[in-house]
């Protein structure tokens, strides 16, 4: 696995973590720990950005971050979960996937005129 892929799990994972901080920050040292982590959020960002297209790591980054909080919305703050949004999680997913797919491709192109 590239590193940079490495760096967009990272990224996503602490986008989840401080919207979930967002949820249930209430004292002024629960922002204290928010803050780096966005911080350390948008470094993980930069770096996965290094590697790999702006457009694919800011896809996965985003659908990630949507996926995750409609998933945390459902399991830790009891809100409902309908077909709909099952619905629109999947297309979320197949979006950033084909996204992934276009710029493989693209790539593969690049290659072979270069060569």
């Amino acid at each position: 696995m590239n590193k940079s892929w490495i760096f967009v799990i990272l990224t996503s994972l602490c986008e989840l973590l401080w919207i979930f901080g967002f949820n249930v920050a209430s004292t002024w040292w629960h922002w204290a720990i928010i803050i780096p982590i966005i911080a350390v959020d948008f470094w993980f960002l930069a770096k996965a950005c290094e590697g790999l297209p702006t457009g694919t790591v800011y896809a996965v980054f985003a659908a990630a971050g949507t996926v995750g909080t409609a998933l945390m919305d459902v399991y830790l703050f009891n809100h409902t979960f309908t077909p709909i949004k099952v619905v629109f999680i999947c297309v979320i997913v197949i979006g950033v996937m084909m996204l992934n797919i276009a710029d493989t491709l693209s790539e593969q192109k690049q290659q072979k005129e270069a060569a």
